[in-house]
């Protein structure tokens, strides 16, 4: 019974120190901001500079980038001067045959986007960067893009807006 009761303490004694050691941090807006130094951010408006235009696809990353910061953090959008600031371009959005099938003709086309960030922290500018961000989807080839287009594209803005926000304050 002793020797019961010895072994209990011991493997608590020991599940303490272990847990002791590890750290468990987690939040439900998943950004690591310290908000008592950071409060604001702004985002000028991303324009499409793609070679290949499809016209709601800037207002639309616009929204879901802008409704992502305001959505999963505690930060208040400014219009400019942010403490974190973001601006950009959408660079790229084609089109490529993805698959071949037997017959010789394309059966997936992949859809592509591509956007340049360029962010700014303006409490600690060794967090700032400049780079590309791009996602891709693939539809059947036997679909017209037209019927497909707000879909993928919704999907690739998704995509990078949460490729961005990981980049910017999740630190992911």
């Amino acid at each position: 019974m002793r020797h019961g009761i010895l072994k209990s303490v011991i493997t608590l004694f020991a599940s303490a120190l272990l847990l002791q050691g590890c750290k468990v941090s987690y939040g439900l807006n998943m950004a690591s901001i310290d908000y008592n130094t950071t409060k604001t951010f702004s985002i000028e408006t991303f324009t499409n500079r793609a070679a290949y235009q499809w016209a709601p696809m800037a207002p639309m990353f616009n929204t879901t980038l802008s409704n992502k910061y305001n959505d999963q953090t505690k930060l208040r959008q400014v219009r400019r001067d942010g403490d974190l600031a973001l601006s950009g371009e959408i660079t790229s959005y084609d089109q490529t045959n993805k698959t071949i099938s037997a017959d010789g003709y394309s059966s997936m086309v992949q859809l592509r986007m591509t956007v340049k960030v360029k962010f700014t922290n303006n409490k600690k500018h060794a967090d700032d960067f400049e780079r590309s961000f791009s996602a891709s989807r693939e539809y059947d080839s036997s679909q017209q893009l037209s019927a497909v287009q707000e879909e993928l594209v919704q999907q690739m803005i998704d995509d990078i807006v949460d490729q961005v926000f990981n980049a910017t304050v999740a630190k992911w």
